[in-house]
């Protein structure tokens, strides 16, 4: 593959609608991880054991001593954000009169199609009454839709992009991110980076870090409790074996790690697109980040969009700046879905006071209640944009830059 056009799908891939995942997630039905091979909702250990790297445990050997928290994780975004096709995944609807997506071109159109349990994407082009089709399955659903999804397929044991996704907001199907409006592309390659944020384990089977081929009985789907916290047998093993003194046992990570050690668990995804310079998915928790990715090191001045920089947008905060001990994890719980955005009002108001805030002569101490919509206003995202009606859809996003904005919500 050309380099610069690798590199530039690597940034189109993770700018793509499905990774928003730190603020919210659509009531869709849960799923488990799912695992290549399984065709049930719960997958069996076997297949935990088989696919994963060696060390890992798989989500379901975490249940018995986490019930609480491993019931929580299933309905969160990061955990459906990739899946195997089914009606319960796919937030598309393939009824008739809304499966159709007409584009600039008239002579083309996209009709999505469920039939026989398999679902499809197909470009029909109308030149003159020369009818002519190009159909490929769905293979894979990345994204909880709440933002949106796109779709996958697998040629030979290449992993391509289709050229139609759905978008909520919209509620209907759309060309998918970085596709030309009125074109029908069905070779757009997906590299091992694009998925490290959408998966928990995929086996390239190329030496290049941005080739686009994997092993199809090596993966894992949906960010899993190993994915966060590390390789888990060797763990679970210590504890049964010294059960009646567990509670004295070390910890998996990221608990217990310096706070840069903890950001990069995160940052593995939301510290931007970066540069590969280890094979994908060998980063482990506790290790170093820049060791497996080199992310974008932006100075005071560069202007960050608000999608893929939660982490270098956040280190710009004062409060990160002046709290040693804040992390993601301070407002956000990874094993819960996310919660409104106003509700993180209190996180803000165990270091701050009312009373301080500029507004409050104005608006009354009502502010107290959603401190975050004026100090991390959501705005739109220049660089994860999508074509609809010949309509630029821009994605809104959270900005992690807690700060004073001039222009903000309640202002």
């Amino acid at each position: 593959m050309n380099p610069t056009k690798a590199n530039l799908f690597i940034f189109d891939c993770r700018l793509a609608i499905v990774l928003t995942i730190l603020f919210g997630a659509l009531g869709l039905a849960p799923a488990f991880s799912i695992f290549s091979g399984a065709q049930s909702a719960v997958p069996s250990r076997q297949n935990f054991s088989e696919n994963l790297p060696e060390g890992y445990a798989g989500d379901l050997a975490c249940q018995s001593c986490h019930q609480d928290k491993f019931n929580s994780y299933i309905a969160t975004a990061h955990h459906r954000t990739s899946r195997l096709p089914e009606a319960s995944s796919i937030a598309g609807s393939f009824a008739s009169g809304k499966n159709v997506m007409t584009t600039l071109n008239p002579e083309l159109t996209f009709r999505m199609e469920a039939r026989d349990g398999q679902f499809y994407e197909t470009a029909i082009r109308d030149k003159q009454g020369r009818i002519t089709k190009s159909t490929e399955p769905i293979h894979l659903v990345i994204g909880s839709a709440t933002k949106g999804q796109t779709y996958l397929y697998w040629k030979e044991n290449g992993l391509y992009e289709l050229p139609v996704s759905y978008w909520t907001e919209l509620n209907r199907w759309v060309n998918s991110p970085g596709y030309v409006d009125g074109s029908a592309d069905f070779d757009r390659p997906v590299p091992p980076r694009c998925l490290e944020c959408h998966a928990t384990f995929f086996q390239p089977t190329g030496l290049s870090p941005t080739d686009n081929h994997y092993d199809k009985n090596k993966m894992a789907l949906g960010i899993s409790c190993e994915r966060c916290h590390g390789p888990g047998k060797q763990h679970i093993q210590t504890h049964q074996a010294n059960s009646a003194n567990s509670s004295n046992l070390k910890t998996l990570p990221p608990v217990g790690l310096p706070r840069d050690r903890q950001i990069d668990v995160c940052a593995q995804c939301h510290g931007g697109a970066g540069e590969p310079l280890a094979p994908a998915f060998s980063f482990r928790p506790g290790e170093k980040l820049s060791d497996y990715v080199k992310l974008q090191e932006p100075t005071a001045t560069d202007r960050l969009d608000v999608h893929g920089n939660q982490v270098n947008l956040l280190a710009r905060s004062r409060c990160y700046q002046s709290s040693p001990g804040m992390t993601c994890s301070t407002c956000h719980d990874p094993h819960s879905p996310e919660r409104p955005a106003a509700d993180y009002s209190a996180r803000c108001l165990e270091c701050h006071k009312v009373e301080q805030c500029g507004m409050v002569h104005k608006l009354g101490t009502q502010i107290a209640s959603n401190c975050v919509d004026c100090h991390m206003p959501v705005q739109a995202s220049n660089l994860l944009v999508l074509d609809a009606d010949d309509t630029r859809l821009k994605a809104k996003v959270r900005n992690h830059w807690i700060r004073v904005y001039q222009r903000s919500p309640s202002r």
